[in-house]
């Protein structure tokens, strides 16, 4: 053999221990002996982070921001809306808004028109000319139609009143 190949040889063979060498060190296996003592190992104990703590009488002041900690999602009507239906609405007709009506009947009593309205809440009350409702005011009744002058609540609006007609027989006009 020549020395180039000698000496290549034992390049191999010193790599092939060094790799060997660390599989070789690991751990023995436990003996019977010390299978039967119950094994404990104490794990180093975990530090503690002081936190820091906020000055006495602190509050948050949240200056028109949401709280980033309270889920966005299935928050639904959270009683944020602004408007004449912000506040808790009063019973009955002055609660109602218009689009909440339905026209069930019209009657004349003592030369008067009379309409027989129904709310979200299913019960039907009766108007006249004059009523007051959460957004507006009804305006007049004939023998077919309800008229309501609603209030109209949009800052980009020119006109702060409309005039919305509700018919007996379905169907309404806004003009």
């Amino acid at each position: 053999m020549t020395m180039p190949m000698r000496s290549m040889q034992i390049a191999l063979g010193l790599a092939m221990l060094v790799i060997a060498l660390p599989a070789g060190a690991q751990t023995p296996a436990k003996t019977k002996a010390a299978a039967d003592v119950p094994a404990t190992t104490t794990a180093a104990p975990v530090k503690k982070v002081d936190l820091p703590t906020p000055p006495p009488n602190y509050e948050y002041a949240p200056q028109g921001r949401r709280d980033p900690f309270v889920s966005l999602i299935d928050r639904g009507n959270d009683g944020k809306d602004t408007g004449a239906a912000s506040a808790r609405r009063a019973d009955g007709v002055p609660g109602m808004l218009t689009g909440e009506l339905t026209v069930r009947g019209i009657l004349q009593t003592r030369g008067a028109w009379v309409a027989m309205v129904s709310g979200p809440d299913g019960k039907v009350y009766t108007v006249r000319a004059g009523v007051r409702l959460a957004d507006g005011v009804v305006r007049s009744v004939s023998a077919t139609t309800v008229v309501i002058l609603q209030e109209v609540n949009d800052p980009l609006s020119l006109e702060k009143q409309r005039e919305v007609r509700k018919f007996l027989r379905g169907g309404g006009d806004v003009k």
